[in-house]
């Protein structure tokens, strides 16, 4: 059986039934999964889940302050900046595309830990980066964690019910997921320690990380605009965080066919190019899932990639010492090609 196939912690539910179709779980069925796998008292393996959930919560006083103390049209604006433009752009330039398909490297572990704290830390890479490389292999079809045809909150709660890796991997196999991860920059745990805690990350070092880079930035952004700026940024943070979680139902059409002649030219799944995650993260999905280890995913003139602009400044930088672009590959496949054959028709 492929690695891929038996790599992420299967549901009670299952991925497919006998007939090999999609299994598509009731509200129910999805939330009661997802509180047990919640549930750190019944099975300490579950801390990750947990422990990405938590940080989500830890946010909720903050959001409270931002709309009720210090709300303002400053505010507003920053909140919405980071929220919607910041945090999105980054986690396509860290977890998207360098951590899952190692669209660039960088020179050295600095510039590397320099990018992965540009902002507050909320997602774990463990679960994030596993996960995504299931959802390229099987994009819409069962097996894939967040498949749009399983419905809002089969994606919505997929992080804690379908993207955490299987904890009774085989040693080899779990070597693989080590391989996977090891040019994140997160220490892995000893087989014996995955053993024990079910996971790639260590607890321990995981929590000191987060409080670490918490810690910064309140006293960063507080040293900027004070308690009101904090807050409202972390409030954003919150909002993000929740935000994210909707994407991929969205960014595959609802679990429908979506998809427009000479704007979505990747047909082998439903991803569909939006507007509003291209402009605001550089997330032009259709056009990843073409070229996915491309660190630009905006082909076309319009199409607005602040996370390519980040990369190609570290590039001149010096900060990143290669990068895959595939734009040319695209424009003379897709385009040029397209042209020619309209004006051989005419």
């Amino acid at each position: 059986m492929p690695f891929l196939d038996y790599v992420l912690q299967s549901p009670s539910y299952g991925w497919q039934c006998e007939n090999g179709k999609l299994v598509r779980p009731g509200k129910g069925v999805l939330l009661k999964e997802f509180l047990n796998r919640l549930n750190v008292f019944n099975d300490r393996k579950n801390w990750l889940p947990f422990f990405s959930w938590l940080k989500v919560i830890c946010l909720v006083p903050f959001l409270f302050l931002f709309l009720f103390k210090y709300l303002s049209p400053v505010t507003f604006g920053a909140a919405f900046i980071y929220s919607m433009m910041i945090m999105g752009t980054h986690g396509t330039i860290w977890h998207h595309r360098y951590c899952t398909h190692g669209a660039y490297k960088f020179k050295n572990a600095f510039w590397r830990f320099v990018t992965q704290q540009l902002t507050l830390n909320i997602i774990p890479e463990e679960i994030y980066v596993i996960s995504h490389h299931v959802h390229h292999a099987k994009s819409d079809q069962p097996g894939d964690p967040y498949n749009a045809q399983g419905g809002f909150w089969y994606c919505f709660l997929a992080d804690v019910n379908h993207q955490p890796i299987a904890k009774d991997l085989a040693e080899a196999d779990y070597q693989r997921v080590q391989r996977l991860m090891a040019h994140t920059g997160i220490k892995a745990n000893t087989y014996q320690q995955y053993q024990h805690w079910g996971s790639y990350a260590n607890p321990v070092r995981s929590v000191a990380a987060w409080l670490l880079n918490w810690g910064f930035w309140y006293m960063a952004f507080y040293l900027m605009g004070g308690h009101a700026l904090a807050c409202s940024l972390f409030a954003a943070a919150g909002i993000w965080a929740v935000g994210v979680r909707t994407f991929n139902y969205d960014g595959h059409g609802h679990g429908k066919d979506k998809q427009r002649e000479g704007v979505d030219y990747n047909r082998n799944d439903r991803s569909i190019n939006q507007l509003w995650p291209g402009y605001v993260a550089g997330e032009w999905h259709n056009n990843h899932h073409l070229y996915p280890k491309s660190a630009r995913s905006g082909f076309k003139a319009h199409q607005l990639d602040m996370a390519w602009l980040y990369i190609r400044l570290l590039y001149r930088l010096g900060a990143v010492s290669s990068y895959r672009d595939d734009k040319r590959t695209f424009l003379a496949k897709y385009i040029q090609t397209a042209h020619v054959t309209q004006h051989e028709t005419t």
